[in-house]
């Protein structure tokens, strides 16, 4: 486990990316020379004997260190020292080749409609893959490498821009002007297959369906229905008999 740097020696290490080579790191100031505090941190992870820095460790050198040139605001900070930093300039002589990475999850959508900006207002692309791929590992742990044909990007219209030794921009690079892995193929979708309970349709709730032979089906329904019905009668319950009524003999009217 490697000691810890005390706030003096981290503060210069810092300080020598924001004012310095930030394009080393792959980073990227905007105008202002501000980049975002959880970017440095990614970048500074990355360094042998740096893994440990956190918030708390930068908040220490603002408070122990008096002339640490950091100017932080909410969550941006940059150098307060920028006169050596190296300028975006257009790239009047880019390598043949540049590289850039991808989630894996978006390649596909990359694949087919092309490279847009990501965390940054434009696309960073670099000279080298190496840098390439450690800049993707900040969004992927796997990312996707894909290689930018330069000069088929120009007579597409695409414009690079230069800052640092290694770091390139660019606004948009269209999907016919890179290349990359195979798509992955897409998994069959599995389908359960079916029982012959699943098969049946299940009755509708209160339903039920009509003998047409009874006609006492097709006249009363059968919550409704009863037992054997009188002659001119109504239905009644079932289980009951009904008597007919007998007429009076006529001794007896």
């Amino acid at each position: 486990m490697s000691l810890q740097r005390s706030p003096k020696q981290l503060a210069k290490f810092v300080d020598y990316i924001l004012s310095r080579r930030p394009d080393e790191f792959g980073l990227v100031l905007n105008p202002d020379g501000f980049v975002k505090i959880k970017e440095l941190f990614k970048a500074v992870n990355e360094e042998d004997g740096f893994r440990y820095v956190r918030r708390a460790h930068l908040n220490e050198i603002m408070l122990t260190v008096p002339d640490h040139g950091f100017e932080v605001s909410e969550n941006m900070i940059r150098s307060q020292r920028r006169d050596r930093l190296p300028q975006t300039s257009y790239a009047m002589n880019p390598p043949k080749l540049l590289y850039v990475c991808t989630r894996q999850k978006a390649y596909p959508h990359v694949h087919e409609k092309g490279i847009r900006p990501g965390g940054y207002p434009q696309v960073v692309l670099s000279s080298t893959p190496e840098m390439a791929r450690r800049i993707g590992k900040r969004i992927d742990p796997a990312p996707v490498l894909l290689t930018v044909q330069v000069q088929n990007s120009v007579d597409c219209g695409v414009v690079f821009f230069r800052t640092g030794d290694i770091l390139y921009l660019a606004d948009f690079i269209p999907a016919e002007c890179f290349s990359g892995p195979p798509l992955p193929k897409e998994k069959p979708e599995f389908k359960k297959p079916e029982t012959e309970k699943a098969r049946r349709q299940p009755e509708p709730a209160g339903s039920y369906y009509i003998d047409a032979t009874d006609p006492l089906e097709l006249t009363v329904p059968k919550s409704k229905r009863g037992g054997p019905v009188a002659d001119g009668g109504k239905p009644g319950k079932r289980g009951k008999k009904f008597k007919r009524k007998r007429e009076r003999p006529p001794w007896r009217r």
